[in-house]
């Protein structure tokens, strides 16, 4: 028996895959992602890889087509590309297999698959999807903004997977708690914290001297605490700052700036995944205040490129560094919080300097995406 996957993006599952087919384990992955964006995927025979994209890549592209504030289309996309990715794979599932399936994706594949006597996993990446609607909906209401909340539907039917399932996989504490605090018994919780691309990822220079550079890869978004970020570094007393912000630019954020508040800001939008090196390497910290999500993976690649981080344990932080060593973990929703720790690295150099070493140390701990496979191929070993 051979291992099935299911995903509707890419996120951590091509990882996944490759490591799995490391340990001759990976039989299919199935995306929603079409052929020619996965040219890049090394590492995992093309014939393994099955893609359902008719509904999930012009879904990712409905900003283009102006699509994207329309609410009601959105939830009722989203709903059909995961439910029909569900159905296809079901109706392909012909022999007993260990189905991994995101969460949203896998019920119908994962109850044929218990009937054909294999076992279903639901892997979840984010924190319980009530939870999740829950403390979003309030971060949103703090500023006066009203969110689009999950869809019910999504929700009921994630539920039930979770109920259905065998075991869940997570791959943070925060993410293990949020289940455990609505009802889910901790026996079925398997965590398996993410990894980072050691291959791409690594310290090949130093911030420059003379000034300040606090750094941004991700969303700029409300779920990712960046109006919080955005206050820290304005707050900083520092004369020769700079905040660099990689990553595109929410609609919810644009209201929020301003002249005032973005001096010495420089927005730099997406850039190349492989061009993120030199920005960590020169930078002095790296910041992730996020409200909600499982386990920011651009952490990993900082700590591999010897840049300290403040990050909420929201952000899956408390699985990947230590609090006061390679970086500082600070709880949600306070700027004040993050302005603290930035002023306190600007004031003592030798102990951001310490923090930097104590991050290249971190990785080597760690051991990247090998080490996850590792753990995830031990688990599912142990049910073969």
């Amino acid at each position: 028996m051979k291992i099935t996957q299911i995903t509707s993006g890419r996120f951590h599952h091509f990882h996944l895959a490759r490591q799995l087919e490391i340990h001759e384990l990976l039989d299919k992955i199935y995306t929603g992602y079409p052929k020619f964006k996965l040219k890049d995927e090394t590492g995992i025979p093309i014939s393994k890889i099955k893609t359902f994209p008719w509904l999930h890549a012009p879904f990712m592209k409905r900003g283009m087509l102006k699509l994207d504030n329309i609410e009601w289309l959105n939830k009722k996309w989203a709903w059909l590309d995961h439910e029909l990715l569900d159905t296809y794979v079901a109706s392909n599932i012909q022999n007993a297999t260990i189905l991994i399936a995101l969460s949203g994706s896998g019920l119908k594949s994962g109850k044929k698959v218990q009937r054909l006597g294999g076992k279903y996993i639901c892997d979840r990446g984010s924190s319980h999807i009530r939870f999740q609607d829950k403390i979003l909906t309030e971060e949103y209401d703090r500023w006066g903004l009203k969110f689009k909340r999950v869809d019910k539907k999504m929700i009921e039917k994630e539920e039930e997977e979770y109920s259905q399932s065998n075991f869940i996989t997570v791959p943070s504490d925060f993410v293990k708690e949020s289940f455990i605090n609505q009802g889910v018994s901790v026996d079925k919780i398997i965590k398996i914290p993410y990894g980072a691309r050691l291959d791409r990822f690594n310290k090949i220079g130093n911030p420059a001297l003379g000034k300040f550079r606090v750094l941004w890869v991700g969303g700029v978004t409300i779920r990712k605490g960046f109006l919080y970020a955005l206050a820290a570094f304005k707050n900083l007393n520092y004369e020769h700052k700079e905040f660099i912000v990689i990553g595109s630019i929410s609609d919810e954020i644009k209201s929020f700036l301003n002249y005032d508040n973005t001096k010495q800001v420089k927005f730099l939008g997406v850039i190349p995944n492989q061009k993120l090196i030199e920005y960590y390497s020169s930078s002095h910290v790296f910041v992730l205040p996020s409200i909600e999500e499982g386990l920011a993976m651009v952490q990993g690649e900082a700590l591999a490129c010897g840049c300290p981080i403040i990050a909420t344990p929201n952000s899956g932080s408390n699985d990947l560094f230590t609090n006061g060593k390679e970086g500082f973990i600070i709880p949600i929703r306070s700027a004040d919080a993050l302005t603290d720790k930035l002023q306190f690295l600007v004031d003592n150099p030798d102990i951001r300097e310490k923090m930097s070493e104590a991050a290249l140390l971190r990785v080597k701990e760690l051991g990247g995406w090998d080490t996850y496979g590792l753990q995830m191929c031990k688990f599912l070993k142990g049910l073969l």
